[in-house]
């Protein structure tokens, strides 16, 4: 029997809840098929209803965790915003946002799906790959537009690559994520992104960090 479109998406997300979460605990190679298919309680043919592969698997985790980063990003800086006329000052309380919202990993955050793919990415087809990159590149395009922004009314006081001072916010949130985890301290990446907003004052002001 075929499901109802309500209840095939209900399924279908319940899916790549479960393979998200067994993915960010232990890796994509190591989670397989037939644990994700126990876990939400269907029959292979039900799992193939939805995936036709375990790529297919693969490439529908990463636009699905990469559309709810994307969406974190818009709500957060836009409230920042609404708060804040001037580029640096929203930035730096949309960052003083993301901060809070990090404070409990894994609560605030369970993990980076684009980190645990490029470990990985032997794995994965060409697509899969490509939208990876795109993922990280589109997240510097999204920063450094903001950078720009604020460049114009602050020139910055030290000679800098905005790329890269785009880029170190995803460093620093995935390598906080890994700190985090790895010495069980949850606020690591709270304080990391915190660090990172001291150094965007410094850049931009030339306010020592505190």
């Amino acid at each position: 029997m075929q499901e109802t479109p309500r209840k095939g998406s209900d399924t279908r997300e319940r899916i790549l809840e479960v393979a998200e979460t067994a993915v960010l605990e232990k890796g994509f190679a190591a989670t397989s098929i037939e644990e994700v298919i126990a876990a939400v309680g269907i029959t292979k043919s039900g799992f193939f209803y939805h995936f036709k592969d375990k790529n297919e698997l693969a490439k529908a985790l990463l636009v699905r965790y990469v559309g709810r980063e994307d969406a974190l990003f818009d709500e957060l800086f836009a409230r920042a915003d609404e708060l804040n006329e001037d580029p640096l000052h929203g930035f730096l309380v949309g960052l003083k946002m993301m901060s809070e919202l990090m404070a409990d990993l894994p609560n605030g955050h369970p993990g980076c799906i684009v980190a645990s793919y490029c470990y990985q990415d032997r794995l994965f087809d060409k697509e899969v790959r490509e939208l990876n990159a795109s993922a990280v590149l589109n997240w510097r395009k999204r920063f450094r537009q903001r950078l720009d922004l604020i460049a114009v009314r602050y020139p910055p006081r030290v000679e800098i690559d905005l790329d890269d001072l785009a880029d170190m916010l995803s460093v620093i949130a995935d390598g906080g994520i890994i700190l985090s985890k790895t010495i069980k301290d949850k606020q690591a990446l709270a304080r990391q992104i915190l660090l990172y907003r001291d150094f965007i004052k410094a850049v931009f002001l030339g306010v020592p960090p505190i």
